[in-house]
């Protein structure tokens, strides 16, 4: 009996998902062993035309990191969507556009501008940018070509299973491979994590007082923080309020807090949202002078609720 055919693909990401199938360790030995692994272009040499080549659900899974910012990644996405009976959209930046995703905030322009004109780095008097495509002597040169805005994966294909986190931990790649394997996954759409938020199995939240009252916010750097108090009581915001649980809490273990690398819990819309509704509730301000005073402590609003999940939030993109 031939082994499922299975795919790794790369789209805009930073390669922290690629190493996180490396952490599995002699685990990835064992997923080597139940798949046939026919396109993995970061670890092995294979090219578009042997995916191009395969019938039409050929490919039992497809797993696709990273968000979309390219022509290029939006064919390849569809093609392997074509090609692929599940596709999981695997990490943060897949799921909800991830960091790269913050390039929402700003406009292709200036993006450009600084890569290509402003950077203090960059000498560059004939202000030559990158094109989609250029004449040569010889044929013509392509490029892919950059859109204006980033989008998750699900904007663009369909998409049947998210496996989050920047990157997924270890075991949960395993059990999601397992899961596929045998036949054993829930609905589509489903996050493959567990559904309480992290606050809930977080360790700090014994600490976590009932009337907790936040009278400064402090960033990380400026405040040596207790590893054994929640991250909120010592005015450090932590995202465990508006994030899915089953990370092991490797961050809040290493006293940082959560950044929300893993979404939010069910039945949340937008995760920036509800961490600016958790935050705010805690404010020690009683007026409006006050609150005011207190919101204008969060240094970089949209990176701090929202670092992961701009292009799946109501901001999306700035216009």
């Amino acid at each position: 009996m031939s082994k499922p055919k299975v795919m790794f693909y790369w789209c805009a990401s930073c390669g922290g998902c690629e190493e996180a199938l490396v952490d599995l360790n002699g685990g990835l030995l064992d997923v080597a062993n139940a798949v046939d692994i026919v396109f993995w272009p970061v670890a092995l040499d294979f090219k578009y035309y042997h995916v191009e080549a395969l019938r039409g659900g050929e490919l039992a899974v497809s797993f696709i990191n990273g968000a979309i910012r390219t022509d290029e990644q939006e064919y390849v996405s569809r093609l392997l969507r074509e090609k692929s009976q599940l596709v999981v959209a695997f990490g943060s930046c897949a799921h909800m556009g991830g960091v790269p995703g913050l390039a929402n905030l700003t406009t292709r322009r200036a993006i450009f501008d600084r890569s290509y004109l402003d950077s203090p780095t960059v000498v560059n008097p004939e202000k030559t940018e990158p094109l989609p495509s250029s004449a040569s002597r010889a044929s013509e040169i392509t490029l892919p070509a950059f859109w204006d805005q980033v989008h998750a994966l699900d904007q663009v294909i369909d998409v049947d299973y998210y496996l989050p986190g920047c990157p997924p931990m270890p075991g949960g790649i395993s059990d999601a491979v397992g899961a596929i394997l045998k036949g054993e996954l829930p609905e589509k759409g489903s996050v493959l994590a567990p559904k309480p938020a992290l606050c809930d199995t977080c360790e700090r939240r014994k600490t976590k007082g009932t009337h907790t009252r936040i009278e400064r916010i402090f960033r990380p750097h400026e405040i040596q923080a207790d590893p054994e108090l929640c991250f909120l009581e010592q005015g450090i915001i932590c995202m465990g309020p508006a994030t899915r649980s089953g990370c092991g809490e490797v961050c809040i273990n290493g006293n940082m807090p959560c950044t929300g690398c893993y979404g939010p819990p069910p039945g949340v819309e937008d995760q920036g949202a509800k961490m600016l509704a958790a935050l705010s509730s805690l404010f020690a301000g009683r007026t409006e002078e006050e609150a005011e005073a207190m919101a204008k402590q969060v240094v970089d609003a949209a990176g701090t609720f929202s670092r992961y999940s701009v292009a799946a939030s109501l901001l999306a993109r700035k216009l």
